[in-house]
């Protein structure tokens, strides 16, 4: 075999929203990074809906951010519509989401890329990873030439002996007209990996001048739009709306009638389908009292004719889709463009992996993405940003980063996969984050954004704009608590005008403010800053003041939570030798390997007593030591 005259430090496999992000950030840390895609005019494609955020998803994309990448940036410049989700529920929840032109983001994020320093891209199919001693020191393309490295980073998306699925129809691809990787996953197997099998799918591409949007109620941008980027200054967004409408008994009756021509309802699809986003026959089959489901009509771009039909995801013949399409009142004259179809990939079990996502087997071999058993364009940025930290970090010989649960979400959904694993496609929700009031959207920058000037990608300018931020909200807080509001005419007045609940001795104003009906204009109103507060300043106080109660009562809770996080398990300790263990999950511990405490009472099955015999025995082994 030829080998590639240079030696990279990393090499990320993948150019999808994973790789990108691994690359990018070995790159900025200032490792000789080379990044390998199948095609290089796909590079951080968007396979199937062209949006980024959503809930909890938007909560990521603002970490990713925070911590130095490059995914909300590309979403903000990208973007055609923006919303924020749950705004009527708490701040915990509440999540934004943007409507992106999928051409444009594929072009903004290559060129990132290949601007880069310190990274090189091109293009090859990788059909093995090399070894030497149990630990990774390459690659293999399909022509049979060589890439050396220390670390490799592995984010094949879909690709891993990818099989899409119309109708009676099957072909080997790992998206739509690309190459799937067949000899990599073998590769992967025969290294000792488990691997699994999953599913997923995306619906039909509709011609837009075929539509009658008539017959649709258009959705429009809600209020004043906030950037994911806090790199971007203003968005400059087009406004094109979405549309929403329903299928019908007329619809259901078409897929129902076809049912044994769908690949995934007749068992000829045998990777594991997501509960949470079912396909449209899946739909009829498990809700079949319901007389509509939601069709979101939503553009690709602003230069191209192809409208994403979401709620039409299926894997029936061609011309059963094209009947159920018309079968939609505004779609009688649909054209489809794209057929919609099914994908069955193989991805590795996730309890394979180190916190770091580094793999057990292998040293220097990291996995990121949907080869993880996760789903989402942003799940997939979130653990190429931690893989690529991590691979850097290890080439640099300098300690590991991790985040645990009460950080981040993205400290969530590691915890999740490399503890519990996944038997379905992993989708991060805000029900998964047990501190999610300290995990918002709003305070990502709070939490992270020092730890990523740390790693090398935030520079001290940001930091000390955030330092001057956290300043700002301590003293606005410590202002509004000790300024007291008189029961004057006018005081009460105003409060009737809010449908607030008149005063009739002096209140603090924080009082005031925790009050339902009040938000921060009611400072600014009674007891107003002269100096003038900026929204991302104000925005934080009235959360702090308003929910202060419920965030001392989880900061209490991640208290206790990092008592058990602090107590580390030693990477050689014998889980077998512990008395009183039972034999169940003694092989479980055994093959998780849990580095914490707080880990090990995480994973299925650990009991509150088989907590304690555990810390007993970690503590015996110490003294001993």
């Amino acid at each position: 075999m030829s080998k590639y005259p240079k030696k990279y430090d990393i090499i990320v496999v993948g150019a999808g929203h994973a790789g990108c992000e691994a690359a990018l950030a070995c790159a900025r840390i200032g490792c000789d990074t080379l990044l390998l895609a199948i095609d290089l005019d796909k590079i951080a494609a968007m396979p199937c809906s062209p949006s980024i955020g959503g809930m909890a998803k938007g909560q990521l994309v603002k970490e990713i951010d925070a911590l130095g990448g490059e995914m909300a940036r590309v979403a903000d410049a990208t973007a055609i519509e923006y919303r924020l989700l749950n705004t009527k529920k708490g701040p915990a929840v509440r999540s934004s989401r943007t409507q992106n032109d999928k051409l444009k983001y594929h072009g903004i994020m290559k060129s990132a890329v290949e601007r880069q320093s310190n990274l090189d891209v091109k293009q090859a199919l990788v059909e093995e990873v090399l070894t030497e001693d149990g630990k990774v020191s390459g690659v293999v393309d399909n022509t049979g030439y060589v890439f050396e490295s220390d670390a490799v980073v592995i984010a094949a998306g879909t690709f891993l002996r990818g099989l899409i699925h119309i109708g009676f129809s099957t072909f080997k691809a790992g998206r739509a007209g690309e190459f799937a990787a067949y000899g990599l996953a073998e590769s992967l197997e025969k290294a000792g990996l488990v691997m699994g099998r999953m599913k997923t799918g995306t619906p039909p591409r509709l011609k837009k001048r075929s539509i009658d949007f008539s017959q649709f109620t258009a959705q429009f941008q809600d209020g004043e739009p906030v950037p994911f980027s806090r790199l971007t200054e203003k968005l400059d967004i087009p406004h094109s709306p979405s549309y929403m409408g329903r299928t019908n008994p007329e619809t259901h009756r078409i897929v129902r009638e076809n049912l044994e021509n769908s690949a995934l309802i007749s068992g000829r699809i045998k990777g594991v389908a997501a509960r949470y986003c079912p396909s449209f026959e899946d739909k009829i089959v498990r809700f079949g009292d319901r007389e509509g489901h939601h069709v979101i009509l939503e553009p690709e771009g602003m230069d191209t004719d192809e409208i994403y039909a979401s709620g039409l995801g299926n894997s029936m013949p061609m011309e059963v889709q094209l009947a159920l399409v018309r079968s939609v009142r505004g779609l009688e004259e649909a054209e489809i463009m794209r057929p919609a179809y099914a994908i069955e990939y193989s991805f590795v079990n996730p309890q394979q992996l180190f916190p770091t996502l580094e793999t057990k087997k292998i040293k220097g071999l990291f996995l990121a993405g949907q080869i993880n058993g996760t789903s989402g364009y942003e799940e997939a940025a979130a653990q190429g940003l931690w893989a690529g930290i991590n691979a850097a970090l290890k080439v640099m010989k300098q300690p590991p980063f991790t985040l645990d649960r009460s950080e981040a979400y993205m400290g969530v959904m590691v915890d999740d996969l490399v503890t519990r694993g996944t038997s379905e496609p992993y989708r991060m929700f805000t029900s998964r984050a047990e501190y999610r009031l300290m995990l918002r959207e709003d305070n990502a920058d709070i939490r992270l954004m020092e730890k990523g000037n740390q790693l090398g990608l935030v520079d001290d300018i940001a930091v000390k704009e955030l330092i001057d931020k956290k300043n700002s909200i301590f003293n606005e807080i410590r202002r509004i608590k000790s300024c007291i509001i008189k029961p004057t005419a006018e005081v009460n007045s105003y409060l009737e005008s809010r449908k607030s609940k008149a005063i009739d001795t002096g209140t603090s104003m924080d009082q005031l403010l925790k009050r339902a009906e009040m938000d921060y204009s009611s400072v600014e109103e009674l007891a107003g800053n002269p100096e003038g507060i900026p929204f991302k300043v104000s925005q934080q106080v009235e959360i702090e003041i308003k929910y202060e109660g419920y965030i001392k009562r989880q900061q209490q809770e991640i208290d206790k939570f990092k008592n058990l996080e602090n107590i580390m398990i030693p990477a050689d300790f014998d889980f077998n030798g512990v008395h009183g263990l039972s034999n169940e999950l003694k092989e479980k511990m055994d093959k998780v390997r849990p580095t914490s405490l707080g880990q090990a009472s995480r994973m299925d099955g650990i009991t509150p007593a088989a907590i304690s015999v555990l810390m007993i025995s970690i503590k015996a082994r110490g003294m001993k030591a």
